[in-house]
């Protein structure tokens, strides 16, 4: 309804005649409006003038006033066209209307132009140009008011070439005389080329524009995904934080209140003592009286008879009684001994409730740098240079019979040892059908045959018979991963008493030790099992960022 009352408005400021808006309207008697030059050119050649609406006449012809209101009206009306156009076609470009050069005021719009003449004509001025033989040699083109811009200044032609190699329009004596072997084309065809280049040009930058808007979301949804990420984690971290901080609070408290019932009972003992020793200064001091005021007496028979009730009786040997201070020497390190725990059993409650990628992360953060322990390893284990691979061979070697070195067994330790913290180590079982993993106490058995199981010092998983996993937690444990692992993670945490055993492709869990009770330094535990005749000859790998044949790289990690 508002475009079909809009373009009603504007059909108000049409001209009759032209059918265009109105230029310099003017009205006539009978009270019509027409252009100025419209309804004078429609004058033109009558003597008697006619309204071309009404067919009202006019003997003589009527003098044409401007219409002011009408004109202004007009121009507020092109002036908002005018507005939408900018705004609706920034990029068009739009050609003003060529007149003819030889028409007298008013003047016609022009249909051609001369390269020759370099003039504009309109059609009835064109004639001659189209008749007469010497001007049908001229060259018409459509018309343009920048003739003199198509004329080369120096030899007066028409640019009728363009230069490739000097990248500029020429005229033909140009191309003879300054541009010798150089790249000549017509102008049509240049400008077809140009065009077309231009055209490829607004292609490439659109497809330029296209990948910057898609590159600007995709940074606008990283943000937002990484602020919904922060607000998530700075949630969770508020939680644990809280957690952890009441859990302080808690251990500070018990503590607190241990020290205070240990000095009240010690404090109830002394006062009994005290008490005790009170009462029988008092009993001594009045057998001291009483001894005073018997040695006054004159009376023999009363003398003898009281002396044998002194001193009193009941009196206690203090002489084997001791009350030494209190000593709290070592309850500060006791308490944060067990908050340690604590907090490590706080740790292990969140740590759980991750899923598993998050889960791998985390532990993987406390990643460290194991290399093997020549000196504890079996004398058919041959380790590689980097001490990062191990592997069993039918040769056994003659080496020094160390105390730390496993000879009965096809084991060896790590180098590294750890009595505190967390750390954790990756290693490749790509490709072997038995072997042995995890962790090793100090004191662990080397000269005899020995069960793999935490009563004897171990925390291990095994793999036999190429698909037979198991947790060697004494009884063993069978394990069921989804797939074979390939990669396996082993993370300790000392103060909590874990061991955990991770695939690390899939990130899943395969088996957990809680509880364990660490009173020793712990060693990384390897066994990579008899070769089985080359069937199991595939080393064990510990993964290293510096080895070519690790997968995972071991980051320096926190104890």
């Amino acid at each position: 309804m508002a475009s079909s009352t809009q373009s009603s408005s504007e059909d108000q400021f049409l001209c009759s005649i032209c059918l265009e808006v109105f230029s310099e309207p003017v009205s006539t008697p009978c009270g019509h409006n027409f252009c100025k030059r419209c309804i004078s050119q429609t004058w033109f050649s009558r003597v008697i003038s006619i309204c071309p609406v009404c067919k009202t006449k006019f003997f003589p012809r009527p003098e044409l006033c401007v219409n002011n209101l009408l004109s202004e009206m007009v121009s507020q009306l092109k002036l908002d066209e005018l507005g939408k156009k900018r705004r609706s076609m920034d990029n068009l470009v739009v050609f003003s209307e060529v007149q003819c050069d030889v028409c007298s005021e008013p003047k016609l719009k022009a249909v051609k132009s001369c390269l020759v003449c370099l003039s504009s004509f309109c059609e009835s001025h064109l004639q001659p140009h189209l008749s007469a033989p010497r001007l049908k040699r001229h060259q018409l083109m459509e018309p343009v008011d920048d003739l003199e811009d198509r004329m080369c200044p120096t030899h007066d032609q028409p640019f009728k070439l363009y230069c490739s190699t000097d990248q500029k329009t020429i005229c033909m004596m140009c191309s003879v005389l300054e541009h010798k072997n150089h790249t000549l084309v017509p102008l049509k065809e240049a400008f077809e080329q140009e065009k077309v280049s231009l055209q490829q040009t607004v292609a490439e930058n659109q497809h330029l524009v296209e990948q910057r808007r898609l590159k600007v979301q995709e940074i606008t949804a990283a943000l937002e995904l990484s602020e919904r990420e922060a607000q998530r984690e700075t949630q969770q971290m508020v939680k644990v934080f809280s957690d952890i901080m009441e859990s302080v609070q808690r251990c500070l408290d018990h503590h607190t209140k241990v020290m205070e019932q240990s000095l009240s009972k010690h404090k109830e003992r002394a006062q009994a003592l005290i008490q005790q020793l009170q009462q029988e200064m008092c009993e001594l001091e009045k057998s001291s009286t009483e001894a005073q005021q018997l040695s006054l007496s004159a009376d023999p028979l009363h003398f003898l008879q009281r002396c044998p009730a002194l001193p009193p009786a009941g009196l206690k040997d203090w002489s084997s009684v001791s009350f030494e201070p209190q000593t709290c020497e070592g309850s500060v390190a006791h308490a944060l001994s067990e908050l340690e725990t604590s907090l490590s059993q706080e740790f292990n409650k969140f740590f759980t409730q991750l899923p598993p990628k998050d889960r791998m992360r985390r532990v993987q953060q406390f990643a460290v740098d194991v290399t093997l322990d020549p000196d504890t390893a079996h004398p058919q284990l041959v380790l590689s240079e980097d001490l990062k691979q191990v592997q069993h061979t039918d040769v056994k070697k003659e080496l020094p019979d160390y105390t730390q070195r496993f000879t009965y067994h096809t084991m060896v330790l790590g180098k590294q040892s750890f009595s505190s913290g967390r750390f954790y180590f990756e290693v490749q079982v790509k490709g072997k059908s038995k072997w042995d993993l995890g962790v090793a106490r100090d004191s662990v058995k080397r000269k005899r045959q020995i069960s793999l199981n935490p009563k004897n010092g171990f925390w291990t998983i095994a793999l036999r018979n190429r698909d037979e996993y198991k947790a060697c937690a004494g009884p063993v444990v069978d394990l069921f991963p989804q797939r074979p692992p390939q990669k396996v993670g082993v993370f300790v945490d000392y103060g909590a008493g874990l061991v955990s055993f991770y695939d690390v492709d899939s990130a899943d869990l395969l088996f957990s030790f809680i509880g364990c009770s660490f009173r020793e330094k712990l060693f990384p535990f390897f066994n990579p099992c008899l070769n089985d005749g080359g069937s199991n000859s595939a080393p064990l790998i510990i993964s290293d960022e510096e080895t070519e044949s690790s997968t995972i790289t071991v980051c320096e990690g926190l104890k």
